[in-house]
């Protein structure tokens, strides 16, 4: 079936063409490019047929098919034998130049012989001497197929390297590569390194470089101690590579790497994303070196233990790591001795062993932000568990450890959560047999005791209907054991968590605190109805009454719902205080001082906090200090006291890892400290805690909220610079399951995208920023209840593909934006959008794109109208300075200077003369130095631009502003030389 109208005409095909250029390598380039060539046969003109040639070569070079390449050369070569004269000298280059293609092809395919391949190279070498070429593009062929041998190599290097480059050699970056890896090969890390340089540091790149050095380099750069430059060159390079079939040896590489430092659980995840390769790769060299990577990774976790893992392989079935790992052995250790066989050495299956044979050369290397370990991708298995105090020993008698269970979850004490775990597995077993001990109880009741327990952690985990439903479930158990005062307790959970459950609507918090009153009053009848609680049943009873009202007033901020709360806490600290209750005592100072909290009397709430600490420290629980400290350290925040908030929020997390990991919410500790860090100006510090509150959150089965901590943390990485460290933690996040299969809020999965897509952009990958812009901008604008983001990202998207060239885009998705910001204003960034795209199509088009540059401009005069009518309060530059600005430089890059000089006269007036400020005064010298350019050196008039000039520096060194008079003098120099 065709993937695009069959073209009619030469300029039909030669649009198809470029179309067909702009998509990514892989299997729907490559079919366009086959039928593409099926159209220009049908044209009598041969140069056509050419330019589809040329590209469908491409596609198939690029798309890892080496067996079609050559015959499609052959083809080239034939109509150049036969009409030499329709290759005009562009054509002529490609056509030798892609004789290099046919030599690599050749060497990936061990079905050719040797004595083929070196048929060839003569061909080559006859076909450049004949054409009056320098061979040293011939020679460089020779050294590959040397290297690809293992034989004679220093001699074919030699005669390569000595020679001098020509038009046809390979470009600077490949060649680089190859003497990196023939000092690599000989054994001399630090030789391979330094030729690499140039390419490392980005100074020479190629369609494949400097990919394919990174991913070589990555173990030399270990091996000489630089771990860090390491981790920074795979987080770029794999980006480069991943999923590429003609890259797939790259990606080999990176699996490779990641076995060798530690990281298994990410090569894992990054064999996840690459299955396509196992599929689409027909280079039989790129497979073995896929697949040699592949083996080295499962090898590796295969001897940590984790042969049942799953892993992604070939398509058709499911595989373990073990299953995989001897599929692939079979597959590559073939595919070796093949090559092997053909050349007459040993050097590929040599090879192969040397990579297999390797010992990992670090224990642990940090590659991302989101550090997981194999436990981490078990099929439903939670994140893993930092250390921390182990629990306290489980009894082994059963009767011991029903009451022991019951005994620990009376005080509250984290250790009860272990004997319920153990207890849930027994019971849970077929041959289970309940104890017949009067102390222990029936059956029933331990039931009920175990859907409490399961109600409570869901609440934990704001599953609120599922937590009202389970305690309902164990009230009902409660009665049928005559257990009055357990089964009073659960229904006033299920009562709290009923009223808990989120109301959607703009009255929702009304809602909500309507729900808490009728709560807290059937919790009150409930406790006044039944006879015979405990003590521990009362005061838990009042605690679930007071924390109703606490959240009541929460949610409505009223100040009439301020008094009840402290009177129910009062009852709470009275009835703990007079039976000696310790832990509800201190939930009480707790809420007492959320209470002062929440009604906005931060001072008194660390009063009572502080006595709540010295209560803690000297009598107890212990358990209680880490939450205790948290909330002293929100306070803190409160306060503005970033390093007092440190301090407590560091000291709550030492003490939370001597209690079981669940005990404690350390997720709500890191953010805490996030925060502070923030706030104290140490960034690293917080990003680091950010991705801890994270994995803290996917421990307790927390997703969202950890995949927003996760967000927060891919932001901050981006402000920091550290892009490569963004975009691999959001490539992560998105690879995950659920959010592929469309569990995880859309709004979420796509701030995640949209975090992605500006990290590309800041990371210099612009088709991709601006592919994922498009795509985010399409699917937003199906976003009724939210316009205005969608206005956002259409604006973004549209000043992408203003970058990219393509404005009658751009000026689409700029439509776009202007209709979603009709229903939710967003004036500085549709003014900003409008401007930008202005001033590319200007920059891009010169004199050419001046009319539609000043529709644009048009439009941002009309949005700067909109903002002034509605009384709106710029939070950045003044739109009419800024668009007067844009106007100046719009008409400068079109040629129109007099107009261009008038604009930039009329943003200084409306920017009036700079003062202390220095942003305003950053804007004024732009204004002043754009201005002295367009008179000084484009309308030629020095002697007023240096007077404008002059001026500007003395006043701006008057008011302090040495830095922004730096361009001006630069350029008053540069016209005084001119003179």
């Amino acid at each position: 079936m065709p993937t695009a109208p069959h073209p009619q005409n030469t300029d039909e095909l030669y649009q198809a063409l470029q179309e067909n250029d702009r998509r990514p390598y892989g299997r729907t380039r490559t079919v366009t490019a086959e039928e593409l060539v099926d159209a220009a046969e049908q044209f009598a003109e041969p140069v056509p047929l050419i330019q589809a040639l040329l590209e469908l070569q491409e596609a198939y070079t690029y798309g890892s098919e080496p067996r079609k390449s050559p015959v499609v050369f052959a083809r080239l070569l034939t109509l150049f034998d036969e009409q030499p004269d329709v290759f005009d000298e562009r054509l002529r280059h490609l056509l030798f130049w892609r004789f290099k293609w046919v030599s690599n092809a050749l060497r990936a395919l061990p079905e050719i012989p040797l004595a083929s391949l070196r048929q060839w190279l003569t061909e080559m070498r006859d076909r450049y001497e004949k054409a009056g070429l320098g061979l040293q593009p011939y020679y460089g062929q020779a050294y590959q197929l040397a290297a690809h041998l293992g034989e004679d190599t220093t001699l074919a290097h030699e005669l390569w390297a000595a020679r001098t480059r020509t038009r046809l050699s390979d470009c600077e970056a490949c060649e680089i590569c190859e003497r990196a890896l023939y000092h690599l090969t000989a054994g001399d890390d630090e030789r391979a390194l330094r030729a690499w340089e140039p390419v490392l540091a980005g100074k020479e790149s190629c369609q494949e470089e400097p990919a394919r050095s990174l991913s070589y380099a990555l173990l030399p750069l270990l091996r000489t101690g630089s771990a860090d430059r390491a981790r920074e060159l795979h987080l770029a390079g794999y980006r480069g590579c991943r999923r590429n079939p003609s890259m797939s040896g790259e990606v080999g590489r990176h699996l490779e790497f990641c076995a060798l430092t530690g990281n298994e659980a990410r090569g894992l995840e990054l064999l996840a994303e690459n299955r396509n390769l196992f599929d689409e790769v027909d280079s039989p060299l790129d497979q073995l070196d896929f697949l040699t990577g592949v083996e080295v990774l499962l090898q590796r976790v295969g001897l940590l233990g984790h042969d049942e893992l799953p892993a992604a392989g070939y398509p058709g079935r499911t595989w373990t790591v073990a299953g995989l790992r001897a599929e692939v052995r079979g597959r590559a250790d073939d595919l070796a001795a093949r090559f092997d066989a053909r050349n007459g050495t040993t050097a590929h299956t040599d090879r192969r062993r040397a990579r297999l044979d390797r010992a990992p050369l670090l224990d642990a290397l940090e590659l991302t932000l989101r550090t997981r370990s194999l436990d981490d991708v078990a099929p439903a298995a939670p994140v893993a568990t930092p250390a921390a105090r182990p629990a306290a020993a489980v009894p082994e008698s059963l009767p011991e450890l029903i009451l022991r269970a019951r005994a620990l979850e009376e005080q509250g004490h984290p250790d009860a959560q272990a004997c319920w775990a153990r207890l849930r597995t027994l019971a849970a077993a077929r041959d289970y047999t309940h104890p017949e001990d009067p102390a222990v109880g029936p059956l029933v009741q331990l039931r009920a005791d175990l859907l409490a327990e399961e109600a409570n952690r869901a609440g934990e985990n704001d599953e609120f209907a599922d937590a009202a439903a389970l305690h309902e479930e164990a009230a009902a158990l409660y009665d049928d054991a005559g257990a009055p005062g357990h089964a009073a307790l659960s229904r006033a959970c299920a009562l709290l968590a009923t009223a808990e459950i989120p109301v959607e609507g703009a009255d929702g918090a009304e809602a909500k605190a309507a729900g808490l009153t009728a709560a807290h009053a059937s919790m009150v009848r409930l406790q006044e109805e039944t006879p015979g609680l405990a003590p521990y049943q009362e005061a838990r009873l009042l605690r679930l009454r007071a924390t109703a009202l606490g959240l009541r007033l929460q949610a409505s901020g009223s100040e009439e719902h301020v008094l009840p709360v402290y009177a129910e806490v009062d009852l709470l600290h009275a009835f703990a205080t007079r039976h000696d209750i310790a832990g509800q005592l201190s939930g009480a100072l707790l809420l007492r001082a959320s209470t002062h909290a929440i009604s906005g009397d931060l001072p008194a709430a660390v009063t009572e906090i502080d006595a709540l600490l010295d209560r803690l420290k000297a009598h107890g629980p212990d358990w209680h200090l880490p939450r205790a400290l948290g909330l002293r350290g929100r306070l803190q925040l409160g306060l503005r006291d970033a390093q007092a908030a440190c301090a407590d929020l560091t000291e709550g997390l030492r003490l939370a890892a001597d209690w079981p990991a669940d005990a404690v919410d350390t997720s709500r500790l890191h953010g805490d400290l996030a925060e502070a860090c923030m706030q104290l100006g140490r960034p690293d510090e917080a990003l680091r805690h950010l991705t801890r509150s994270a994995e803290a959150d996917l421990r307790r089965g927390s997703r969202t909220d950890a995949f927003c901590a996760y967000s927060n943390a891919a932001q901050l990485s981006l402000d920091l610079g550290r892009v490569e460290d963004c975009i691999a933690l959001l490539d992560s996040l998105l690879a995950e399951p659920d959010v592929a299969a469309g569990e995880v809020d859309d709004r979420l999965v796509a701030q995640l995208r949209l975090t992605r897509a500006r990290a590309l952009h800041t990371g210099e990958d612009l088709k991709a920023a601006t592919a994922e812009f498009v795509t985010l901008a399409a699917e937003s604008a199906g976003w009724d209840d939210d316009p205005g983001s969608h206005a956002m990202i259409a604006a973004e998207a549209a000043v992408l593909l203003g970058e990219s060239g393509e404005f009658g885009r751009a000026r689409e998705a700029a439509d776009q934006a202007l209709a979603a910001h009709a229903r939710a204003p967003r004036y500085e960034q549709l003014s900003n959008c409008l401007r930008e795209l202005a001033r590319l199509q200007a920059q891009q088009q010169g004199s050419d794109g001046l009319a539609d540059a000043l529709d644009l401009l048009s439009s941002a005069g009309r949005i700067a109208d909109e903002a002034r009518a509605a009384e709106y309060e710029e939070r950045g530059r003044s739109l009419d300075t800024a668009l007067a600005y844009e106007h100046g430089r719009v008409n400068a890059y079109a040629g129109e200077y007099e107009d261009a000089l008038a604009a930039l006269e009329k943003a200084l007036a409306l920017l009036g003369e700079p003062g202390p400020e220095k942003d305003r005064a950053g804007e004024w010298a732009e204004c002043v130095r754009l201005a002295g350019a367009v008179e000084g050196i484009y309308m030629e008039r020095p002697a007023p631009a240096l007077t404008r000039l002059d001026a500007a520096v003395s006043r701006l060194t008057v008011l302090g502003h040495t830095e922004e008079t730096e361009p001006l003098i630069s350029l008053a120099a540069r016209l005084r030389d001119e003179e």
